[in-house]
């Protein structure tokens, strides 16, 4: 199981690649399952299938492998030895023994893992939905790190392939958007880590495009792609066939990240280890993170982002997410919040280079941006918001940021109250 709730169960695919299948595999896979009848297929006890080679059990070797690859992704392991407290909870998953064991293979020491949610337990017996993006995941791991006074929290969800990170924050801790982390690590990556070769990152459409500015500044190629880390895992392999690029970092807003080469895919274990040791690095050096993303932002501009889920349950709900859509990719609007539409890209038609998939990109004037789609996993239209600031030299930080959010609420209310009108108007027809 993973952040969804126990009914949502499913499952993931990879390919010989070692990344998520994509078309066309995808589409081969799904007919062979369609012409098999399951009712006749045998069915054999685990250990009938350990004798006949069918079964192959993944020994210690293999968890070991998988530590020490983790371990060759730090730039500054040594920061590690700086003091530095640090709250963890896996939400009731997999990742509890494996980032304690990454924590430790580097020398962090005062690590409090929140008790309760330690073992894996797929009926999340404190929490009703285990993602860390929901509001109250967090609220227990955050109790203990007041409790014990942590510079960091970190956060798995239950299979350990997302990270959710909060900061101490005044009185009490903030949780960093997956932007907001996926900007600190790359930050981190392209400055301090090796700089020799051609090196890759990597994000998708939903999410903020303040990674494709820092990529420019620092001559780094960038790749956007679809949502979801099957396209980010096959990019880079695609990338690195045509360019021999070194893959540095790939992340995606809901909290997915994937550094190096040690996966094709997003993994909370590998981003929590090594934004630890970003933490250890810049309190060593007198910094707090939040000081470093001021930083960023002064230097590229304050991008501010937001996603919003109109939860459209059940065939009827469908129907009417196909509805807006289609109204929205017919009729684009010209104007959103008061700022004119520069560009429109239909991605069903292949626009921006990638593949067709149901997916509405909207560039406004201010450089201010709207995209929609339907989840590929829930009964939900999303959309996402996104502005960018640009902060005067001697701008105080807090009055930048405040200007940032009036204009991305403005925004999102703006295109909001449209889903809204279009809602009503076809309740009434």
């Amino acid at each position: 199981a993973s952040h969804n709730p126990p009914e949502y169960n499913g499952y993931k695919v990879y390919w010989e690649n070692g990344a998520q299948i994509i078309p066309p595999h995808d589409r081969g896979i799904s007919a062979c399952i369609d012409a098999v009848d399951l009712g006749e297929i045998p069915i054999l006890e685990l250990e009938d299938g350990r004798r006949a080679g069918l079964l192959d059990d993944l020994g210690d070797s293999v968890e070991r492998a998988y530590l020490e690859a983790i371990h060759g992704l730090h730039v500054h392991p040594e920061a590690a030895q700086n003091p530095l407290t640090l709250a963890y909870t896996p939400l009731h998953g997999v990742g509890g023994r494996f980032v304690e064991a990454a924590l430790a293979q580097v020398g962090f020491e005062d690590v409090h893992v929140e008790p309760s949610q330690r073992e894996p337990d797929g009926d999340f017996p404190t929490v009703r939905f285990p993602n860390p993006e929901e509001p109250g995941a967090m609220d227990r791991v955050l109790a203990l790190a007041r409790e014990v006074g942590a510079d960091l929290v970190l956060a798995n969800d239950p299979d350990a392939d997302r990270l959710a990170v909060a900061l101490p924050d005044g009185d009490g801790y903030t949780q960093l958007t997956g932007d907001q982390v996926g900007v600190l690590l790359a930050d981190y990556l392209l400055t301090e880590g090796p700089q020799e070769g051609r090196r890759l990152v990597a994000t998708t459409i939903v999410s903020s495009q303040l990674l494709g500015k820092m990529a420019k500044a620092l001559g780094v190629d960038f790749a956007l792609t679809l949502t979801g880390f099957k396209w980010i895992g096959n990019a880079a392999l695609a990338h690195k066939a045509a360019h021999g690029s070194r893959f540095v970092l790939g992340y995606e807003e809901a909290l997915g990240y994937s550094i190096g080469e040690v996966t094709r895919d997003k993994d909370g274990i590998s981003a929590a280890a090594v934004f630890a040791e970003l933490a250890a690095f810049a309190k060593a050096r007198g910094e707090s993170l939040w000081d470093r993303l001021e930083r960023v932002y002064r230097r590229h501009g304050l991008f501010l982002t937001e996603q919003v889920s109109l939860v459209l349950p059940g065939a009827e709900g469908m129907h009417r997410m196909k509805g807006i859509m289609d109204a929205f990719r017919s009729d684009p609007p010209q104007e959103i919040g008061g700022h004119a539409v520069v560009a429109f890209h239909d991605v069903s038609r292949g626009d921006l280079g990638l593949p067709k998939s149901d997916v509405l990109v909207f560039l406004l004037e201010g450089d201010r941006r709207v995209v929609m789609r339907p989840s590929g996993t829930e009964p939900k239209l999303k959309s996402y918001y996104e502005v960018c600031e640009p902060i005067a030299e001697d701008e105080p930080f807090e009055a930048a940021r405040a200007r940032g959010e009036a204009a991305l609420k403005n925004l999102r209310d703006a295109h909001q109250a449209m889903l809204a009108g279009w809602t009503r108007a076809s309740n009434e027809d």
